[in-house]
């Protein structure tokens, strides 16, 4: 399962049961927390995200409404003597604002805490089931996205077919390759005869806090689903500019010029108190557009 849940989905100030920014994607057996605003830690106990399964954490930048509940959820994980790592990946700043917090309470974790400064774009996580890339957004401060991609075998396996055949275990890794196999008689199996195609990999892009800036348009170009704020209504782009922000129909159009398959819609500004206009909009210009609501996980197919 690739799902992505939303814990906050506020801008800066907390408002009508709307918390800062926070997010848990899910891919099959890996949980990753992207931003960890003030009250992550109810979100999580409240919509059972279990905090042993995160074993990596990104932060976008240091508003504190992308951060400020970070520390408390560290914290957290050692009183419930967490063992396994935790990889930190933010700013460089970041790094020396949690050793201080820890420092001055006196706090040792019993698990190792690995930091990972963001210094430039590109792939900062990579193992055989997936990546994660950042790249820069346009706002105040340095602030960075986030792209998951899933790794998928061009191959599967046909379990009836391989067995019909008699192909090995051992060579299972080689025909989702695309490899044939030559058996003890000098037969060759075609792989297309014991393998069907695999699915397309899926990816995820976290677009952060940002000012209109189209070049984000071709960093996530063709991603599966792209999460852009929308902190304010068309009417305010003015606001939104001066503010290094983006409004809703600016974030729907870099979800058409990307070619994404979805949008979510988030960070709303506590000015709103309702939050249908926010996705009217948004609809104009990019059909399969949602607002990221709390609680709510989104799946990607």
């Amino acid at each position: 399962m690739f799902g992505v849940t939303i814990l906050g989905n506020n801008s800066a100030i907390p408002a009508y049961d709307r918390h800062p920014t926070a997010q848990v994607i899910t891919l099959n057996d890996q949980l990753f927390l992207i931003d960890c605003g003030e009250g992550t830690q109810l979100q999580m106990s409240r919509y059972k995200i279990r905090r042993s399964k995160i074993h990596h954490i990104f932060i976008s930048h240091l508003h504190g409404d992308h951060y400020f509940g970070l520390i408390g959820l560290i914290t957290s994980m050692g009183l419930l003597s967490r063992e396994q790592e935790l990889h930190l990946h933010g700013p460089a700043e970041l790094g020396t604002i949690i050793n201080l917090q820890l420092e001055v309470a006196s706090t040792t974790l019993p698990f190792p805490l690995i930091f990972h400064p963001l210094e430039k774009d590109g792939i900062i996580v990579d193992t055989p089931k997936f990546s994660v890339e950042c790249f820069g957004t346009q706002h105040r401060i340095p602030c960075w996205g986030f792209i998951i991609r899933e790794k998928k075998r061009p191959r599967k396996i046909d379990k009836a077919k391989v067995l019909e055949y008699g192909i090995p275990a051992a060579f299972y890794e080689r025909l989702k390759d695309g490899a044939d196999y030559e058996n003890k008689n000098g037969e060759i199996i075609k792989n297309e005869w014991v393998t069907i195609p695999n699915k397309l990999p899926r990816s995820y892009a976290f677009c952060a806090d940002t000012i209109f800036d189209e070049s984000i348009a071709d960093k996530a170009k063709h991603v599966s689903m792209i999460y852009h704020e929308a902190t304010y209504l068309k009417a305010l782009e003015d606001r939104a500019r001066a503010r290094f922000h983006s409004t809703t129909e600016q974030a729907a159009f870099i979800a058409k010029k990307a070619e994404v398959e979805r949008l979510l819609i988030g960070h709303f500004s506590s000015k709103y108190d309702q939050l249908d206009e926010f996705l009217t909009e948004a609809l104009e210009i990019f059909p399969n557009t949602q607002l990221a609501i709390e609680g709510v996980t989104y799946k990607i197919n």
